[in-house]
């Protein structure tokens, strides 16, 4: 995905009702299965060093000829699609470098 318009934001709502606003980072395909990463965006006043701050992940679900935002069903097929993206990612800062 090009940078050259700026980062990509998105406002998601819980079950809660309480949105959350995340700026997209990356996208890859996994075991047939479609993932995006993100990452909280910064609020003013917002501890930065708040776990809750780190990627998020999600899977993309076709349903009804619609694509939505699901959470993983595991916390393996999560460790799995964590590892890919954080290597995916510190390949580019090394390949900019």
């Amino acid at each position: 995905m090009s940078e050259d318009f700026g980062p990509t934001f998105i406002t998601l709502t819980d079950d809660e009702g309480n949105e959350h606003i995340l700026e997209f980072v990356d996208m890859l395909e996994y075991n047939g299965q479609t993932y995006q990463a993100f990452f909280p965006a910064e609020t003013e006043g917002e501890d930065e060093d708040d776990p809750d701050n780190g990627l998020v992940i999600l899977k993309v679900i076709h349903e009804n000829g619609e694509d939505l935002l699901s959470t993983l069903d595991s916390d393996e097929e999560l460790d799995a699609v964590y590892d890919l993206f954080v290597e995916s990612l510190f390949d580019e800062d090394e390949s900019e470098q």
